[in-house]
């Protein structure tokens, strides 16, 4: 019987890699290849854990916003006097005595 090409290629990639392990530049190749694996994939559970924050961060600022709606402004109301006094502060003059 014949193999199959995906048959030839697997038994094919499993005698390289046989070899290159046995050449000690090419073992320490595949050990880099592999360490940099690892390190992706804990990058990629990073950055899933870092959306799965951001949606949680999203959902509590939709929460405030809607409490702050129902208090009142919340927070803008108590920012609106300062801003109101600087707009109505101006510099006092003083009349020079004659």
């Amino acid at each position: 019987m014949s193999k199959s090409p995906l048959s030839q290629l697997a038994s094919f990639s499993e005698e390289l890699i046989g070899k290159a392990a046995q050449n000690p530049a090419a073992a320490r190749l595949l050990e880099a290849g592999q360490q940099m694996r690892d390190r992706v994939d804990d990058l990629s559970k990073r950055v899933r854990g870092l959306e799965a924050m951001e949606t949680r961060i999203v959902e509590l600022e939709a929460r405030v916003e809607k409490l702050e709606a129902k208090r009142g402004g919340g927070r803008k109301a108590a920012t609106q006097p300062a801003e109101e006094g600087e707009a109505t502060t101006e510099p006092e003059t003083t009349e020079p005595a004659s």
